[in-house]
């Protein structure tokens, strides 16, 4: 992996961290689980690292948005040039850092998949769903 670009917050990577990873296609019985499990990690202001680029993990960062919530973002492409709109007040409040894992223009398969590795990595305790099974799963690494 290439040295890694921050933007915000970096005293965020000393937190207990959630990590959260969602397939681009989840059932429809999982939905609401992932949105209960964003809204309380939400409310109790955990932590949460993820990637935050499929559709599941996108809806999980618009709950941590409105809560209180640090976020850590770690992008499979180079560090956006403009940040989106909905992201700065997060950014401005120190409670938000963002993480380039490469300098490639746009995320690819295999720079995804180096991605969810390292946050796999960075996260106490890993929360997935994955689609091809509909499993749930949240590991303690500790």
């Amino acid at each position: 992996m290439k040295e890694l670009e921050y933007l915000g917050n970096k005293d965020l990577l000393k937190r207990k961290k959630w990590g959260f990873l969602a397939s681009r296609q989840v059932a429809s019985n999982e939905v609401l689980l992932c949105y209960d499990w964003a809204t309380e990690r939400s409310k109790s202001g955990d932590c949460v690292v993820s990637g935050f680029s499929s559709k599941m993990e996108k809806d999980v960062l618009h709950f941590l948005l409105k809560g209180k919530s640090p976020i850590i973002v770690v992008l499979a492409r180079r560090m956006y040039a403009k940040l989106p709109e909905e992201w700065r007040n997060a950014i401005s409040e120190g409670r938000m850092l963002i993480v380039s894992t490469s300098q490639a223009m746009r995320q690819s398969r295999q720079t995804a998949l180096l991605r969810n590795q390292y946050v796999a990595e960075l996260c106490d305790t890993l929360f997935s769903v994955e689609s091809t099974n509909n499993k749930k799963d949240s590991h303690d690494k500790t």
